[in-house]
Formats: structure tokens, sequence, C-alpha cells
């Protein structure tokens, strides 16, 4: 059975195409949830995409182009450390994206979007390796959630300097969705890197200090 997704402009990443997080989030949602996903495409905006089903994969397809798939996963990542809200507004205050954004509409961590229609989760340095920001989580679903432990795996892997560097894979878990109005940090802390890939590990932490949700992802660097 063929399903239509349509991702709309609002939760674009790069400028012209969707944002990574919540697009693999979206297709997850056909994957039963805890899955891993590639991106092999930028996702396209404003137009249907065709989700069809092969043995326990998940396509993602504009036209006869698969954008990307999913398969079910096991994800076994814990965070490195517990971070107060107090602490994330102190790192936040500390956000390189302040200075230079590659992506400033993004969704999730852009600096030209405003409260509620982006996420404006701006992950800074706790310690080397671990970054983190506070975020009042509104809006919220399954994808939203998928979007809000994107971006500070870049952060947390170290990508500043590297030229542009976008989501190729992504496997998350979620625990428990957040509450309306409650108050969240997201984590993001480096796992290593292999030339231009750059692996990092996210979480999101509820208000009492709980895991709601992990990550592990592969990023890369498109500076040659």
């Amino acid at each position: 059975m063929t399903e239509i997704a349509f991702i709309h402009r609002r939760f674009r990443g790069p400028s012209t195409s969707g944002n990574g997080g919540y697009t693999c989030g979206l297709l997850a949602g056909f994957a039963g949830g805890e899955a891993e996903v590639t991106l092999r495409l930028p996702p396209p905006l404003e137009r249907p995409l065709r989700i069809e089903r092969d043995g326990e994969r998940a396509l993602l397809l504009d036209g006869d182009a698969l954008v990307a798939e999913a398969v079910p996963a096991t994800v076994d990542v814990l965070p490195p450390a517990i971070v107060t809200w107090e602490e994330a507004l102190d790192a936040r205050e500390r956000y390189p994206g302040f200075d230079q954004h590659p992506f400033p509409e993004c969704f999730t961590c852009g600096t030209a979007r405003e409260p509620g229609e982006g996420l404006c989760i701006y992950p800074g340095e706790v310690r080397p390796g671990l970054v983190a920001a506070p975020w009042t989580a509104h809006d919220v679903s399954p994808e939203v959630v998928w979007a809000a432990i994107d971006c500070p795996g870049a952060f947390g892997a170290g990508y500043t300097g590297r030229g542009e560097t976008v989501l190729g894979r992504m496997a998350a878990r979620i625990d428990r969705l957040p509450r309306q109005g409650e108050r969240c940090v997201a984590l993001g802390f480096g796992l290593g890197e292999d030339g231009r890939k750059l692996y990092a590990g996210t979480a999101l932490l509820g208000e009492a200090g709980e895991t709601l949700a992990v990550a592990s992802q592969t990023w890369i660097s498109l500076k040659t």
C-alpha cells in the first residue's frame, strides 16, 4: 500500500529542503517508531512524496528517486551526563550559530526563525565534546522530537570550522513524548569521526532529568 507524506516549508533545514531530523522522524513512524533512517537526497518541500514498504523497510520516494529509507532498529545510547535547565541556559550563551550559521532558517537550530515557528534550540558547550540547549516543548509530536534531537549532534561532534555539514543517518528511540510546555534539555555529544564522517549521540531530558529520547547519528561534512 502506498501512502503520501508532505514536508511543509516550516520544517525546512537548509532553505530549500526538509530538516533532516524531522524527515527521519516522519519516515520512522512507518517503520515502527524506533528506527534507523538513512537520507539519500535532500528532502523536497511542499509536494507529495510517496511512502512505500519493501519488507521491513519504509521508503520515501520523490517520483522514482529514493529520498530516504528506514528500517527497525534497537537504539542503545546513554547520555554522558545529566545537564540541568540552568546549566543548559548558560550553555546556550555559547552557541556558535549566533556568530555564523550555515543554515539560519533551520527548523531546529536556525537563528532566523521566530520562537514558536522554529524550535530555537541553540546548543552551546558544557564541556569539550558535550553541548546542551534548553527547549520548552511545543507542537509536540514524534517528528518534532526527532527534530529536537537532530542538530545538537552536529555541534556535539564538533562540526564548527568544517563547512556545511548535513545529517546522513539517524537512529532514534522515544521513551516518552514531552508534555506541552515541559522544560526540556537537548544534549549532543561526539562519538568519533572518520574522514568526512562525524559520529554523534543526542538525547532529550525531561523536567525531572529523565531521558525522554536518544539518538545516534552520522553527519557528513561537505567540505572537501
